[in-house]
């Protein structure tokens, strides 16, 4: 089982996408919640073995999507049992918008982490807010609490910007690090 896993969901498949480079980032596991809410077999056991959970959604009226809300109403059973707890937590987000309310939906995920007795990472990195910033910079959005990245709403998957992508594997390592800290 591997020590991070990323649990998500993705309405069309561009937060699946930083899903993937955020597995690259921490060499983490993907389990995608599927388009009725629900993880696959074994999902709830995987998540229990983690060391570091990473939620993610796409925000969708400013909030996680309705997919990833069943999956948070579904773990009253690991949230009972603490299954959670003292576990590292962290998230992103992906909506059409450079902004699009997306700080929702990282507080619902930081929300929901304490409610299981967990311990939140954000991501450590400076924003890219200089004159010779770019798009493609790292941390573009400019997220502190959580991943966020931004898809214009007409966008195929390999439209997505480089520098959101580049931001994910960043990331991803940024779990690695804190979990490095963490079991330290």
């Amino acid at each position: 089982m591997s020590k991070i896993v990323i649990v998500y969901h993705s309405g069309y498949g561009h937060t699946k996408k930083v899903a993937e480079a955020v597995a690259e980032g921490s060499r983490g596991t993907l389990l995608a919640i599927d388009a009725e809410g629900n993880l696959p077999e074994g999902g709830w056991e995987q998540l229990a073995a983690a060391h570091v959970i990473v939620f993610g959604s796409p925000t969708y009226m400013g909030a996680p999507s309705w997919q990833f809300k069943k999956f948070a109403d579904a773990s009253s059973k690991a949230w009972y049992h603490r299954h959670w707890k003292d576990k590292l937590a962290a998230g992103f987000t992906n909506s059409a918008t450079i902004n699009g309310d997306k700080a929702g939906t990282i507080n619902y995920f930081i929300t929901l982490s304490q409610q299981h007795g967990m311990l939140w990472a954000g991501m450590g990195m400076l924003p890219a807010n200089a004159k010779a910033s770019t798009r493609d910079s790292l941390n573009n959005v400019a997220g502190f609490s959580g991943l966020m990245t931004a898809t214009p709403s007409d966008a195929s998957t390999d439209e997505m910007v480089p520098g959101d992508i580049a931001t994910a594997r960043a990331f991803g390592q940024r779990v690695v690090e804190a979990l490095a800290l963490f079991k330290a």
